[in-house]
């Protein structure tokens, strides 16, 4: 590189990496530098640790995941290790989201092999089709095809290389249809490669895939990224070059002054590499939740409303209250989440103080027992909802939170869930309930706020008796 030269950060801001002593990536290198074209020194690195072996001559990878954001040439790397896997006469299925983008990868290969000296007709046979293109080696009989993603697309056929090219776009029905495509080979690899997702985009398996790694929970698999943790203004120039490997190469600062436009969260997102901490695709969005913040305490009139929540694996119990505000809406505000091991005193204390007009609890795995404590400490008799009830209640919840006739105080823990919650089937008529997106995020949480804002809605205040005489 240049003496006075600025570059790019050549390292991952954040990888997971598995111990490996060898690797193959030098094989890639050789036949790509027969194009004429030299890699640069983060793809160098990134095809290293892509290519690593075991002793036994096994991937040490065997899936592979990193995000870059874009025009650093990502794909490149893909093309490398395609040109690679085509020498050693391997089946490869390349597939991306659009079909514009899986024809212009069959182009930059098929352009790849005629710079190395390969000629169309004699050494390879090249075959143009809408999302079906597809290159042979003749000597090798390598294999690789390139197709646009559907629900069903690669079943019944057998590959050794799988790329997920677009990831962010990857959706759980496609990855059903492609995961097991790469079963049979003798040492499978899938890469997939993309940028974090936008409000837009459709897919949840490249986040997920990410959330595994770096919590430790994916097997044989490595993670790459460049990124920044926190959003940053726009302009800030130090977080171009950390969150792009390619500056002084072919990026340069001009270019990106030129991308530069009003939408801060996609300037982040798109060239610096940001993974915002709410799921996208979540089914109450962050905008949604946060419009309902309320920065101080309102006016509030009446008793207090309780929900309870037993989780359906039955090892946390969640309680929440909520009350009517003098403005007319509903605030809630969750009081705590326990493991059962814990016992039900800490939720009969609290009631036995509290002022409060209905509890309403579901679960079947621990309601009956809460039911007959409040019965033994003489507490007034609480409500088991009906499925039908429990329908309602969600429903309920959805209908408060695009009227906003909810609010609240923006408790981390309960936004965290309820920002990252999808529907689930409840009954045969169309009712829904939500389930957590992630597994560390326990959904009772939510499920007892909207059961104290369900209660809220429907308790009716005490008529107070008047005696004439």
């Amino acid at each position: 590189m240049a003496e006075n030269k600025k570059f790019g950060n050549q390292l991952p801001t954040t990888s997971v990496i598995l111990p490996y002593e060898d690797s193959l990536y030098q094989q890639a290198i050789d036949l790509y530098q027969k194009t004429g074209r030299n890699c640069y020194e983060w793809q160098l690195n990134m095809l290293k640790d892509i290519m690593a072996t075991q002793d036994d001559g096994l991937w040490t990878h065997q899936k592979f995941g990193y995000s870059i954001p874009r025009r650093n040439g990502k794909t490149e790397i893909i093309y490398m290790l395609e040109f690679w896997a085509l020498e050693k006469g391997l089946k490869i299925l390349h597939t991306a989201h659009r079909i514009s983008t899986s024809h212009a990868s069959f182009e930059a290969l098929k352009k790849y092999l005629e710079d190395a000296g390969y000629v169309d007709g004699e050494d390879f046979n090249s075959i143009k089709g809408k999302g079906q293109e597809r290159i042979e080696l003749y000597e090798s009989g390598g294999v690789i095809q390139f197709r646009t993603r559907t629900s069903s697309g690669g079943l019944g056929e057998g590959f050794d290389l799988l790329v997920i090219d677009e990831a962010q776009e990857y959706t759980t029905e496609q990855e059903s249809a492609l995961k097991y495509t790469v079963t049979d080979s003798d040492n499978p690899m899938t890469v997939m490669c993309g940028t974090p997702p936008t409000p837009v985009s459709s897919g949840t398996v490249f986040t997920s895939y990410r959330e595994k790694c770096l919590f430790g929970k994916a097997k044989y698999a490595g993670w790459a990224e460049w990124s920044v943790e926190e959003t940053k203004d726009i302009n800030d120039v130090d977080a171009w070059y950390h969150s792009n490997p390619s500056m002084g190469y072919h990026l340069n600062e001009r270019k990106i002054e030129a991308e530069l436009g009003e939408d801060e969260l996609d300037h982040n997102i798109q060239r610096l590499g940001y993974w915002p901490k709410y799921n996208q695709k979540s089914a109450i969005s962050e905008k949604e939740w946060s419009d309902l913040k309320v920065s101080t305490l309102p006016v509030l009139k009446g008793n207090l409303n309780v929900g309870i929540k037993f989780g359906v694996d039955g090892t946390n119990v969640a309680m929440s209250i909520s009350v009517k505000t003098l403005s007319g809406k509903v605030f809630v505000e969750v009081i705590d989440c326990r493991s059962v091991r814990d016992g039900n005193q800490w939720i009969i204390n609290f009631l036995k103080t509290a002022n409060y007009d209905s509890v309403v609890i579901d679960g079947a795995s621990g309601q009956s027992l809460l039911a007959q404590e409040m019965k033994d400490f003489r507490l007034n008799a609480p409500l088991l909802p009906t499925v039908k009830e429990i329908i309602n209640a969600n429903t309920s919840w959805e209908q408060g939170i695009y009227q906003k006739s909810i609010c609240h105080k923006d408790q981390p823990s309960l936004a965290k869930v309820v920002t990252n919650c999808e529907k689930r089937n409840i009954g045969s008529g169309g009712g829904f309930g939500y389930k957590s997106q992630f597994n560390d995020m326990d959904i009772s949480l939510m499920d007892s706020a909207l059961l104290a804002y369900w209660a809220c809605n429907n308790s009716k205040p005490k008529v107070i008796q008047q005696i004439r005489y």
